[in-house]
């Protein structure tokens, strides 16, 4: 069994570029910083490398998606690892990219100001297409800071107190006092 699953979180590093295949199919590719930190063996300090990683986003998404990254914004990205080779020039070539699955926009605005934090899809951001204002009739709404509304609890079943155990080497103490019936008795 192998599991090929990828999870990256940085920003990135150019604006997206989407083209499409001659079978039509949208492909949007983006490169993403993410820093690997390293202690500088001369000054001691820690210091932040960045590693640059190849992406690629296909299909109707792609396009949807293409519209809302920009260079500098912070991304996470969920997705597998492909290998994939050529030859340009006589000599083999080869890169490994993450073949994306699920994109989340981390940035709190456009621009990737790079403040982090995730901030909810704005209207004009969903996938689906706008649609007109219709006043919707009132409906109860439910907030979820709002003390929750109690009621007294139900009464506790009485419990007979537990006897204390006896400490190690004391004789041991039988209550006689219990109801035994002869039948529990199996001898």
């Amino acid at each position: 069994m192998s599991i090929n699953r990828v999870v990256i979180s940085g920003n990135l590093t150019r604006d997206p570029e989407l083209r499409a295949t001659p079978g039509g199919t949208q492909v949007l590719s983006l490169s993403v910083a993410v820093n690997d930190r390293r202690k500088n063996p001369q000054s001691g300090d820690w210091e932040d490398y960045p590693n640059f990683v190849d992406c690629k986003m296909f299909g109707t998404r792609a396009e949807s998606v293409s519209r809302f990254l920009s260079k500098g914004q912070k991304v996470c990205i969920e997705g597998k690892l492909r290998y994939s080779s050529w030859e340009r020039d006589g000599q083999k070539r080869s890169k490994i990219e993450v073949v994306v699955d699920d994109i989340e926009f981390m940035s709190s605005g456009q621009g990737g100001n790079g403040q982090g934090g995730y901030s909810a899809p704005r209207p004009q951001q969903s996938y689906a297409p706008q649609q007109a204002y219709a006043p919707q009739p009132a409906m109860p709404t439910y907030d979820a800071y709002a003390a929750p509304q109690m009621t007294a609890p139900a009464p506790m079943p009485a419990v007979a107190p537990v006897p204390a155990a006896a400490p190690m080497g004391a004789p041991e103490v039988v209550d006689t006092s219990a109801s035994v019936y002869d039948e529990e008795i199996p001898f």
